[in-house]
């Protein structure tokens, strides 16, 4: 019966082996996410400038809020870049 159970879980595609992203700042124990923290933010930020979505970083709805909030302020002080220095 459980050989069954096995064989037929396999075969719907469960257990491929993708792991399940979880919060990085959670982790961390991050209450407050800081526009001057440079590192932080540029874990999620592209070398385009763009800032990483939630299904991609895998962070909370609470922390990916706090990020674009801080990236924006960042930006805007010139400690982050808008766009990537390299132009076609």
């Amino acid at each position: 019966m459980a050989k069954e159970r096995e064989a037929k879980g396999k075969a719907k595609g469960k257990g491929k082996g993708i792991k399940k992203k979880y919060c990085k700042l959670c982790l961390e124990k991050v209450l407050f996410v800081d526009y001057k923290d440079e590192k932080r933010l540029g874990r999620f930020v592209t070398d385009r400038g763009k800032i990483v979505p939630r299904r991609v970083s895998g962070t909370c709805s609470m922390h990916q809020k706090q990020l674009t909030t801080a990236i924006k302020r960042a930006r805007v002080l010139a400690l982050l870049p808008f766009t990537s220095d390299f132009y076609r």
